[in-house]
């Protein structure tokens, strides 16, 4: 009996155990059950409005808009807004930056999901030891997720967020292109994004360029870019955190102890921090361009600009015109300016719209005291300036040009004498040559060659016309001469109008291709941020003038016999070696100083004087402009072979009009503010 109502009672216990386990069982089930549900709730609330981890693929990129030379090696400017940005192949990318990274910022990366489950514990770990939330345990796939899509708050919400973004990055992309959009994504300071403008930022170098030691220094910014920037107060700690990286790659087996060692010991040279700029004023130029065409938002489309610059002739033409307008100031001339261009092609060679961007304005502040007017003002492209200065002599040869085109040449004989010309403003028009002689009868090509004045209204007047006259410099390319014939007169033939002397370089150029124009271009072709080419320079010339019209004006203009009785054997028009067809001008009260010359391979004009428009000192354009442009043409001609103009084909000269020689007789035509040349 006891024997029965023991193993009874044995038994019960047995079911009572039993019973509370299944109840143990069932309660954790159900917190299991619980917590999934929980768990899928939380994710299904978290990823409802998360972006697509797709949208890496369908994601444009903010790239910076970069302006290069001709040759694409030379970057000449950047475009960019908060994020400074090159797109590079994974390929291009060193393979120890790559090692550098993994080895510092996620060494299990090829290894892992996307979380790092030992590293958060590791980090748990170590924050609880130092009772502080200073280690961090994110994956790349989870630093990615964060710049791309999150921002840098500590919550779990947003936490949550990154977790699941990440995994579902994970599984849908190769780690190697998770780590291709990481080296291209993250911040460097500066403004700079990504590897590629990280290393040209700091070191000016492609990033497939880097050593290893500046690979790892690269790797220690990612920590703190703002922190630890080379140009701010903890270079110290930006040093020890290259090493450390150096360190941890050896450790991992990535590199030798001994060439951790040597690179460590590298001495890293930084380029200065401000961003630099190059051929301020033609890039400024080029940019407007872009502007106008593919609107102001240039700084995220990522384009990439091939100028036309050669930035071999760009440094010459800098110094040249530095050089000149300081030996200038002591006949109180502080400004100057040069463009060269390509005649067959438009393209633009060199432009220079200062004596120098970067110099102060001169007197000190003017350009910010409107009551003080500035003798040199550096940010103004006088290349460019809309209000346009008057070109003196160098007007006439379009005066000269539409003479020949109506028949007659260099051998037409007119008179150089005083001569009134009509009454301005109450009072005669009687225009003085520059040295106040008169020559009596000369022939056309000694009135060009020696740039008289009184020969040259005469042209101007009996063999040219006025409205012919202005129409044939509009068809070179003036765009400046916007109002009626009547406006500007016979004085316009003395430089009477305002020009701007880009047009006048491209004007000039005419003559050079034998009458063909090809209105002035600044770029190349300019490619987008896929390297598709989008624009290219595919301009085709358009006949303006004549061919022998162009041959007899190279001819005279290269005369130096004939001009030499006014300039000498041995001026700076002439340049020994070469056959170079140039023309001054100087404007009344030695204003503006201008020297225009060309080859059949290029064309080059010079502007001297100053930003305020007054005088210069009594020095001619042959003595203030024409220096400058000799130097420039002596150092660029060696590049282009020796080339002559053609001879130009005589022709039979047209029968005097009686009216041709006025003896100081008075006219009826209206001309107004005369502008007195001085050659």
């Amino acid at each position: 009996m006891a024997k029965r109502k023991f193993f009874r009672q044995t038994i019960q216990k047995r079911k009572n155990r039993k019973n509370i386990f299944l109840s143990i069982l069932k309660f954790f089930l159900g917190i299991i059950i619980i917590s999934t549900a929980g768990a899928v709730f939380v994710f299904v609330y978290y990823a409802k409005d998360l972006p697509r981890p797709e949208k890496f693929t369908e994601k444009r990129q903010i790239e910076s808009t970069k302006i290069y030379d001709r040759t694409g090696e030379i970057l000449l400017y950047e475009i960019y807004g908060e994020e400074k940005r090159t797109i590079v192949p994974l390929e291009t990318i060193p393979d120890y930056l790559k090692k550098a990274v993994i080895a510092t910022e996620d060494n299990n990366f090829y290894t892992h999901r996307g979380i790092d489950l030992k590293a958060i514990t590791r980090a748990i770990l170590a924050d609880f030891k130092i009772k502080s939330a200073a280690q961090g345990a994110s994956t790349i796939s989870q630093q990615l997720i964060r710049s791309s899509f999150l921002s840098r708050e500590k919550t779990v919400e947003r936490k949550t967020r990154e977790i699941i973004l990440t995994l579902e990055l994970e599984r849908r992309y190769s780690k190697d292109q998770i780590l291709y959009w990481y080296l291209n994504q993250i911040p460097f300071g500066q403004n700079a994004y990504g590897v590629e403008e990280a290393s040209q930022t700091y070191f000016k170098k492609h990033i497939s360029e880097i050593t290893l030691a500046e690979a790892a220094l690269l790797t220690a910014l990612i920590r703190s870019p703002s922190y630890l920037s080379p140009y701010g107060e903890n270079q110290e700690e930006l040093i020890n955190r290259k090493n450390f990286v150096l360190d941890r790659m050896a450790n991992l087996g990535f590199i030798s102890q001994e060439t951790a060692k040597e690179a460590k010991k590298e001495e890293l040279v930084f380029v200065k921090p401000l961003q630099s700029i190059k051929a301020p004023h033609f890039v400024l130029y080029v940019k407007d361009y872009l502007e106008t065409k593919y609107g102001e938002d240039l700084k995220e489309k990522g384009l990439k600009v091939y100028t036309t610059l050669d930035w071999k002739f760009q440094e010459i033409a800098e110094a040249a015109v530095q050089e000149g307008v300081k030996r200038n100031e002591t006949y109180h001339a502080y400004n100057g300016a040069l463009v060269a261009l390509d005649p067959k092609t438009g393209e633009i060679l060199s432009m220079v719209g200062s004596a120098d961007w970067f110099g102060e304005s001169y007197p000190e502040g003017c350009d910010l005291t409107p009551e003080v007017d500035c003798l040199f003002d550096p940010m103004v492209n006088v290349a460019t300036y809309k209000i346009g200065r008057q070109p003196g002599s160098a007007f006439k040869p379009f005066v000269y040009a539409t003479a020949f085109q109506k028949g007659y040449d260099d051998k037409y004989i007119v008179v150089d004498e005083e001569t009134n010309f009509g009454i301005w403003g109450g009072k005669p028009y009687i225009p003085q040559n520059y040295d106040g002689k008169f020559r009596g009868p000369v022939t056309l090509r000694e009135a060009l060659a020696q740039s008289l004045n009184v020969p040259s209204v005469k042209v101007l007047d009996f063999l040219a016309g006025l409205p012919d006259s202005i129409e044939t410099a509009k068809n070179m390319g003036i765009t400046t001469l916007d109002k009626p014939p009547s406006f500007y007169g016979l004085a316009i033939v003395l430089g009477g109008g305002e020009v701007k002397l880009l047009d006048m370089v491209s004007a000039y150029g005419v003559f050079a291709t034998e009458g063909q124009r090809i209105p002035p271009t600044a770029v190349l072709k300019i490619e987008d941020s896929q390297g598709n080419i989008i624009e290219q320079n595919k301009k085709t010339p358009i006949r303006v003038l004549d061919i022998e019209t162009c041959r007899l004006m190279s001819d005279i203009l290269s005369d130096n016999e004939a001009r030499s009785p006014i300039f000498g054997l041995n001026s700076s028009l002439h340049i020994e070696g070469y056959q170079v067809a140039a023309k001054t001008g100087t404007t009344q009260y030695y204003k503006d100083g201008w020297t225009i010359g060309y080859t059949p391979s290029i064309v080059v004009g010079v502007w001297v004087g100053n930003s305020d428009n007054s005088p210069m000192g009594k020095i001619p354009a042959a003595s203030s402009g024409a220096p400058i442009w000799k130097n420039f043409m002596l150092q660029v001609l060696p590049n282009y072979p020796r080339e002559n103009f053609v001879k130009p084909t005589i022709s039979p000269t047209p029968t005097p009009l009686p009216t041709l020689i006025p003896e100081s007789t008075p006219t009826s035509i209206p001309t107004p503010s005369p502008s007195p040349n001085l050659g």
